[in-house]
């Protein structure tokens, strides 16, 4: 995986552009960050919703570092084979700053972590009970990785019990070998969601997809279909944007309409929510509001 910054250059279409970010709380949370040595994914992915979502007080926190051991072709996060030893602080240090943030719903994901034992459960375990003691009222989204399917170490994850399990399938079957490193696999991350699901019954599970690497329709829906078969309760929908000139090409921009029908096709199939446009991610804050009011009981 590349770790320059080379921009693309590709005009893309109007219903992709957004405002550069600024402001007092996104400076304010963008320093914090850094102070703290954590860790953003909006930042490392180079998220287009930075800037709305960071002053609406909303921010993803990527635990165990900002380096994975995995190359999927479409992620903008550095990658190394032995990233270091895990920080013992980041508990404590996660749990000062989400506090500070005075958040109601948190969404935290993490790099992966293939080289250590355990593939970091225990430390992401230890990140959302520190987190839950600090904030005792917010809820906390886990969008963790696979841990090779592992069901010892998912359970780990289960054990310290966030609100919402989430596990990111990425693209449809035939390109999940192009698209994703290879120890990720179309079924083993259907079989993780499947898990967390029967192992965790009174929790949400959550799965998201990216258009635009070269799916066909059919294979979006087949796809959407799997994830409701083994009880995903909400599905984030966006197009991929390629972060350098190293990473996957756009194959196609998804105009938005096509992400509107994909959403009605999914309330048909049978999910909670589902949040699908050019510019939706997997934490996508139109979602997380939806999902904290149904947790809640207000939906």
């Amino acid at each position: 995986m590349p770790t320059e910054t080379t921009k693309i250059t590709a005009k893309k279409p109007p219903w992709l552009k957004v405002p550069f970010p600024g402001g007092e709380r996104y400076s304010w949370i963008k320093k914090s960050a850094a102070n703290l040595k954590l860790s953003t994914v909006c930042e490392e992915a180079n998220c287009p919703n930075i800037g709305e979502c960071w002053n609406g007080g909303t921010a993803t926190f990527m635990l165990m570092g900002d380096t994975c051991t995995r190359g999927c072709r479409f992620c903008a996060v550095k990658s190394a084979k032995s990233p270091g030893a895990l920080d013992a602080e980041e508990p404590k240090k996660l749990a000062e700053t989400v506090n500070k943030m005075d958040l109601k719903y948190v969404v935290l994901t993490t790099v992966d972590r293939d080289d250590l034992p355990d593939q970091g459960a225990a430390h992401i375990a230890r990140c959302i009970r520190s987190t839950q003691r600090a904030c005792p009222d917010m809820l906390i989204e886990m969008l963790m990785p696979d841990f090779q399917g592992k069901t010892e170490l998912v359970q780990q994850v289960i054990n310290a019990r966030p609100a919402v399990l989430a596990h990111n399938l990425e693209t449809v079957r035939s390109l999940t070998p192009i698209v994703r490193d290879a120890r990720a696999g179309y079924d083993q991350s259907l079989q993780v969601l499947r898990y967390l699901k029967q192992n965790c019954p009174q929790g949400y599970t959550k799965s998201s997809l990216m258009l635009g690497v070269g799916e066909s329709r059919a294979e979006t829906l087949r796809a959407m279909e799997d994830l409701r078969d083994v009880g995903v309760d909400f599905l984030t929908i966006g197009q991929y944007l390629q972060p350098t000139k190293k990473h996957l090409k756009v194959e196609k921009f998804v105009p938005p309409e096509e992400f509107a029908e994909l959403a009605e096709l999914g309330d048909k199939m049978g999910f909670e929510y589902v949040a699908s446009g050019p510019l939706v991610r997997s934490s996508y804050k139109a979602a997380e509001f939806y999902i904290e009011r149904k947790i809640r009981g207000r939906a």
